[in-house]
């Protein structure tokens, strides 16, 4: 299928609304599979920045899937013909809290669709902008960003790693074994075979290993800034995916205080290469 960069820029302005409940049962399996000792939400609680992922979830046919696992193209977002697509970052505010029991509702724009060359070949970029609302009041605006681009050609080489940040206050070590990975995947009704899928993973996409999910990464990220502050409260988060993470070897998450009211968290490789940078700002 050609790449029509101008016919997938007519997606730009599509619209899409869900609405959703902030239930409890989500929250208690988010709480084990982190490893927390604390007790899960319960009615009316705060939850956790980033913890409205658990929420308006997909949920296509089973007829709709692609091999891939991921839905099909087409549909709210542009059917772009690249075969990976990768939640590439996204920049968050929170302007109230979203409490457990409260009616959401998620009004979804599609806000860009652009193309770049890379080096490695087309690299297409879509913006979708979110707006959250927790019994009528604006709770996030999330700007999420995906990148699509073809599969590696043989022997084409890796980008160049960047070396993690020193000076970290804080480090937790993650061992991301297959188990979480699938915990993940089953608590956001995640089919991306990427992540489960040992044999599809290696063989058909190259990857050494099943690849941390992006957003589980970010949420391990403020998952370490509330071991660190738990009083403190977020009222702005951004990331930005530099470099995948596999479960063959443990990885790092870490963070410091960055002067003021600011975070800097960020992962590390097992040979500390940067794999994800963020920056957090508090209240």
């Amino acid at each position: 299928m050609a790449l029509d960069i101008e016919h997938l820029r007519t997606w730009i302005g599509r619209t899409d609304t869900l609405p959703d409940l902030a239930s409890q049962a989500p929250l208690k399996a988010l709480t084990a599979t982190l490893d927390r000792e604390d007790a899960p939400a319960g009615p009316n609680d705060a939850l956790p920045p980033c913890w409205h992922w658990l929420y308006f979830l997909p949920t296509p046919r089973q007829s709709d899937i692609g091999p891939d696992g991921h839905p099909r193209r087409g549909g709210f977002l542009p059917p772009v013909p690249l075969p990976r697509r990768m939640w590439a970052g996204s920049q968050l505010q929170f302007h109230a809290p979203i409490r457990v029991g409260q009616s959401l509702v998620r009004a979804s724009r599609i806000a860009d669709v652009r193309l770049k060359e890379g080096r490695t070949g087309p690299l297409v970029f879509v913006n979708v902008d979110h707006e959250i609302r927790a019994d009528g009041v604006l709770a996030i605006s999330e700007r999420h960003d995906i990148v699509y681009r073809d599969m590696p050609q043989p022997g084409e080489a890796s980008p160049a790693p960047v070396a993690a940040p020193e000076g970290a206050q804080w480090i937790r070590e993650i061992v991301p074994d297959d188990v979480l990975l699938f915990r993940y995947s089953a608590l956001t009704f995640n089919g991306h075979r990427i992540h489960y899928d040992r044999r599809y993973v290696t063989e058909v996409e190259g990857y050494p290993g099943l690849i941390v999910h992006g957003p589980l990464i970010a949420t391990l990220l403020l998952d370490l800034l509330r071991r660190e502050l738990p009083d403190a409260r977020v009222t702005g988060f951004s990331f930005r995916a530099v470099k995948p993470l596999f479960d063959v070897a443990p990885f790092s998450v870490c963070g410091r205080r960055d002067g003021g009211n600011g975070v800097k968290l960020w992962a590390r490789t097992p040979e500390g290469h940067l794999a994800m940078d963020a920056s957090v700002t508090l209240a």
